[in-house]
């Protein structure tokens, strides 16, 4: 399965009360690595528009703050007519500390509706899902 790796670094801010990192600051990092995967590395036409259906998190262990950034793996499933699925697991060092998927819809904003994926969006999901055997792409960040 080809995997999209990229680094997110924490933010002193993103620790609670507990002194952990805080849950929700998962959905930032997150983001900043679907960012990292379709725009900055691709020239995309996910620039068009996709919205977010839904999330989920698993979280495995506490991060406690550091200078380190984690290492996000991403890759795509699920992909259909107008939707697909990034599903990523988040590393603290060696160490899996969570793991999460994004339903993700393309969306026409002109017309504010759905829209089907475009061949070249197809293509770039399927170099990062099961059905290519590509290895891993290291991003930026």
């Amino acid at each position: 399965m080809a995997r999209f790796i990229t680094r997110c670094a924490m933010r002193w801010s993103d620790m609670d009360a507990y002194g952990h990192v805080n849950n929700t600051a998962y959905l930032a990092y997150l983001e900043q690595a679907r960012v990292s995967m379709f725009f900055d590395r691709y020239d995309s036409s996910f620039a068009k528009g996709t919205v977010v259906a839904h999330h989920e998190i698993t979280y495995l262990k506490p991060v406690i703050y550091h200078p380190e950034p984690l290492r996000l793996e991403l890759w795509a499933d699920q992909i259909r007519g107008a939707s697909f699925r990034v599903c990523y697991d988040v590393f603290d060092g060696s160490t899996l500390v969570a793991k999460a998927a994004t339903k993700l819809v393309t969306f026409d904003f002109a017309n504010d509706r759905p829209r089907r994926l475009t061949a070249e969006e197809r293509q770039l999901l399927q170099s990062f899902s099961g059905q290519d055997d590509a290895g891993t792409v290291e991003g930026g960040s």
